[in-house]
This record gives C-alpha cells, structure tokens and sequence, in this order.
C-alpha cells in the first residue's frame, strides 16, 4: 500500500510506466517521465531515449521537461511536477532546478546514481538557489521490476 502522500500520483505513475516500458523497443533503460500540472493534467511525457537518439543527455525527465517547455511555452515550470519511474540523477535534479519544478516524484529508488535523496540531494540542497520537493516511492515495486526485467534479461 502506498503512503497517503503517494496516493495522487499514483495516475500519473502509471502513465511514466507506460512510458519507460516502450523503451524496451529501443533497448533504452526502461525510465519514463511525465509532467503534470497543478490541476493533475499531463502537459508532456518522455522516456529514455540514449540508445535511440544516441545522445547522453535524453533521459525520460529532460526529455520530459523539453516538451512540457514547449507544450506550455515557458521553460519556467514554477506550476508543475515531474514524475519519473526512477529516482534521477545528478543532471536530471540539476534540470528539474534549472525549470524551476517545485515537486518531483519518483518510483524506484537509485542507489547507484540517485540525486534527489540516494546518494546526493541535490533537488533539496540549501547550497543552491532552487529547491524541490520529493516523494520517492510512489508504485516503487513495479517501478524496480521493469528494471530489474531490463537488466537481468542483459546479465
């Protein structure tokens, strides 16, 4: 059972793990994104796409970002939250900063590379001019079975 203050995020959970799924077509790391406004509509959707794009920098929360940047036409997303699969990493809480994203919302924790509470806060560090709000562990279980799918079918 998820944490009553997981409960209304668990629509838009659903949607970044329709998300991070299609990524197996591409043999991308299953990481999908979506971004929501403050009425709970989603505005943009990403998914990792560094395999198919090659490009380092297309996680499923950049991505998500760019097109919830267009969608709106603003890049300051004072209003939004972002909800990813997996906890992000240290480049994508830089650019939930950067966008001014007030709440951001994970699955699966990354104790490998997580950046929002893992093994660096950088979206709730008091060093830097923005912060976020996290709730981590929204559908944490399938969340982490998609990875574990990903990269056990890899071992």
């Amino acid at each position: 059972m998820e944490a009553p203050a997981a409960r209304p995020w668990i629509d838009a959970m659903q949607l970044a793990l329709v998300e991070a799924r299609a990524c197996l077509a591409t043999g991308d790391v299953p990481v999908g994104a979506v971004v929501v406004d403050a009425d709970g509509r989603v505005v943009a959707r990403g998914r990792n796409e560094r395999e198919a794009r090659q490009d380092p920098t297309a996680h499923a929360e950049v991505l998500a970002l760019r097109a919830a940047a267009a969608a709106t036409g603003d890049w300051h997303l004072t209003d939004h939250t972002l909800v990813v699969t997996l906890e992000p990493c240290v480049m994508c809480a830089g650019a939930v900063l950067a966008a001014r994203v007030p709440r951001v919302v994970f699955g699966a924790w990354d104790p490998k590379a997580g950046a929002t509470g893992s093994v660096y806060d950088v979206a709730r560090d008091r060093r830097l001019p923005h912060r976020s709000e996290v709730v981590g562990g929204v559908l944490e279980a399938p969340c982490a079975a998609v990875l574990d799918e990903f990269f056990g079918a890899r071992r």
